[in-house]
C-alpha cells in the first residue's frame, strides 16, 4: 500500500513539474515578444560605436537578460557592415 502512495505522489509531483515548466517557457516567450527588436538594435548600434563587438553584445545582454547569445549574434549580424 505504501508503494502505491509513493508512486502516486511521485506521479503528481512529476505532473506539477511539467505544468510549471511549460508555463515558465510560455512566459519567457511572451516576454521576448514584448521586447522591441528595433529598440534592441538601436541600443546595440550605440554600444557598437565604441568598436568592441564583445563588449557591445555583453552590454546588450545585460540590458535585456531574456536575450540569448544566439539572438544577440543575429542582431549583431544585422548591424555589421
Amino acid at each position: 500500500m505504501l508503494t502505491i502512495v509513493i508512486w502516486a505522489a511521485g506521479a503528481a509531483l512529476l505532473l506539477v513539474n511539467i505544468i510549471l515548466r511549460t508555463r515558465i517557457l510560455q512566459l519567457e516567450a511572451h516576454l521576448r515578444a514584448l521586447s522591441d527588436p528595433q529598440e534592441q538594435l538601436t541600443y546595440l548600434r550605440n554600444q557598437a560605436a565604441a568598436g568592441n563587438k564583445r563588449a557591445a553584445i555583453k552590454a546588450l545582454r545585460t540590458k535585456y537578460p531574456g536575450l540569448t547569445l544566439a539572438e544577440a549574434m543575429k542582431l549583431w549580424k544585422q548591424i555589421e557592415p
